[in-house]
């Protein structure tokens, strides 16, 4: 049990520098862990922790696009698609991450020996799977124990409130002086109990580093086969389905980026259903997030269909992920405190059918 030292008997507290974790971390960065730390207030000595996005298939899966311009051919077979290829963005799109990223794309196809648009759903079922889905739990699991601390900070902030009132009244200090030591050791003892526990918000936005990276490199594996002019390319000019039967130009149709749009609106939909009185900062975030998924819908129709489909195929995955963590059985695995209900989903249609079609 960790607790307060009292303020009487020593001179100034020791204390620690900003409490990184206490800000924001809006995890758009993976639709897919929709449950980002969204800011703390120092009222009363307590932060509140809400759940947010933590993955638009993880929200952070959707930033990056404007880097999706034009991009240089791999040397042996691709030509400049543009301006738009020159200077870091070349580099970026001939990076070994991304040639990396095309090397297991192609690897995937050619051991499968599946059509490539098949190939490339599976390739990101695979990748959602094995990569993001544990980072994704484990977001949940740290959310879960920070949010568990809440009660346990909340009844530290109060007797450090006491401590530094007796100590402010014996040393003459002033309201600013007051609160400026309150918040220094409050920051402090909330440090000691993140160690103890080891759950520090900031190892929540693990998931955002990793994914978004991810989602860049794959995105411009998938442009650099799509503009290669040798057998790959031709490959999957041909590899198709249904209508959008050429991978290598846009959608025509729109109705891959159509999806797209759709899928990420429910995601975010879906997600701010389960937010009880938001924020300002909350709903300003919420219809940014909305705003850039009806975005995508004309960028993906820019871009081949086979980036489309994969933009599209990772935000389902991602957004079905997010729905099979919140189950109690799941919730029951991690030893985690129960639900708020034993029927999440119902309870969550029931709220979209309230919302929307009442």
């Amino acid at each position: 049990m960790l607790h307060v030292r009292t303020l009487s008997g020593f001179g100034t507290p020791s204390g620690l520098g900003p409490l990184s974790g206490f800000g924001t971390l809006s995890g758009f960065g993976t639709l897919s862990g929709l449950g980002t730390l969204s800011g703390l207030r120092t009222l009363g000595g307590v932060r509140r922790l809400s759940g947010g996005f933590g993955t638009l298939s993880d929200f952070g899966t959707l930033s990056g696009v404007g880097t999706l311009g034009g991009v240089r051919r791999l040397s042996g077979g691709r030509q400049d698609s543009g301006d738009g290829a020159a200077g870091w963005y070349g580099g970026l799109s001939d990076s070994a991450p991304v040639h990396l990223c095309e090397h297991f794309l192609l690897s995937v196809q050619q051991l499968s020996g599946l059509p490539w648009w098949l190939s490339i759903v599976v390739a990101t079922l695979s990748v959602r799977t094995l990569i993001t889905l544990p980072l994704a739990a484990y977001q949940m699991v740290v959310i879960a124990k920070v949010e568990a601390l809440q009660v346990e900070i909340s009844e530290l902030a109060k007797r450090l409130r006491y401590e530094v009132s007796v100590r402010a009244r014996e040393r003459g200090w002033t309201e600013k002086q007051s609160r400026f030591q309150f918040q220094k050791n409050l920051r402090r003892l909330v440090s000691q109990l993140y160690i103890r526990d080891n759950c520090h918000p900031f190892k929540a936005s693990v998931l955002v580093w990793v994914q978004l990276p991810l989602w860049i490199s794959l995105s411009l594996a998938l442009r650099n086969l799509s503009l290669n002019q040798s057998d790959v390319g031709a490959d999957l000019a041909a590899g198709g389905a249904l209508w959008f039967p050429d991978l290598t130009v846009p959608d025509s149709s729109w109705m891959l980026p159509v999806c797209l749009g759709l899928t990420n609106l429910l995601i975010v939909e879906v997600f701010s259903l389960q937010r009880v009185n938001p924020s300002r900062v909350q709903r300003i975030v919420t219809n940014a997030v909305r705003a850039f998924s009806l975005l995508m819908i004309p960028i993906a129709a820019t871009v081949p269909s086979s980036m489309a489909l994969y933009w599209f195929t990772s935000s389902l995955v991602g957004f079905s992920h997010n729905l099979v963590l919140r189950s109690p059985a799941v919730h029951k695995l991690f030893r985690l405190q129960t639900p708020r209900s034993d029927s999440p989903y119902r309870d969550l249609l029931s709220a979209f059918i309230t919302k929307y079609c009442r």
